[in-house]
């Protein structure tokens, strides 16, 4: 997989990278990949194919039918394997290579996509209309992604693994949304990462830390006493 560097998505970027709203702050990001192997992706991609094919070997029959098709076909696989390398390429340091990945993802609709943006993203559309003018964020994002993945060709695809395994969260996060945009035809794959921070929580833990850094501060002085003194 090879990041790509695209313009449209910069504009989106900027103005979501921290958009205070007050009690809370957005933070997204969208990024673009290719799914040309690079690197190690090829030695990961035949190792995540062969532990999917005796996973599959090993389940039972009641266990294989009611399998995810990412798991019995071979197209639907390698779909798996280019969401698990993007997935890789965003977070080197998580481990994503587990057959278990295809339990997290699910194909969505634009319809459902679109259903979370006007809901999420209310505060956030308002904002971003009295910055750029008329055109919705919605449309904004839809546009940007065409240009680089062509809307209406790509699968649609949620990530939402446990809790306690999840790399996205962060601390006084009230909700994440994890979605991956991918043309099968251009093998082209773009992330987009969604999270709601809650302010009061950051606020919190900065006067938990700020002590700490007090105490450091007081050290620092008894020290230069003591040098004084000898």
């Amino acid at each position: 997989m090879k990041f790509l560097e695209y313009t449209p998505l910069d504009r989106l970027n900027d103005f979501l990278t921290h958009l205070n709203l007050g009690d809370s702050t957005i933070k997204g990001c969208l990024e673009a990949y290719s799914c040309k192997h690079t690197g190690t992706d090829k030695k990961l991609s035949v190792s995540l194919e062969n532990e999917i094919l005796d996973y599959l070997g090993n389940s039972s029959d009641t266990d294989s039918s009611s399998a995810s098709d990412f798991l019995l076909s071979r197209t639907s696989r390698k779909t798996l394997i280019y969401l698990v390398l993007t997935l890789n390429h965003m977070y080197p340091d998580y481990d994503f290579s587990t057959v278990k990945a295809h339990q997290f993802f699910t194909e969505e609709s634009w319809d459902i996509f679109k259903q979370i943006v006007d809901t999420y993203m209310f505060e956030a559309s308002k904002e971003w209309i009295e910055t750029n003018g008329s055109s919705s964020l919605l449309e904004a994002l839809y546009k940007s992604l065409d240009e680089v993945v062509k809307s209406t060709e790509c699968e649609i695809y949620s990530y939402n693994p446990d809790t306690d395994a999840d790399p996205f969260l962060e601390r006084g996060a009230i909700w994440s949304f994890n979605f991956f945009f991918y043309n099968r035809k251009l093998k082209r794959v773009v992330s987009f990462r969604l999270c709601c921070l809650s302010n009061l929580v950051a606020d919190e833990f900065r006067m938990v830390e700020l002590p700490c850094e007090e105490d450091s501060e007081i050290f620092d002085v008894f020290n230069d006493m003591d040098m004084r003194v000898q």
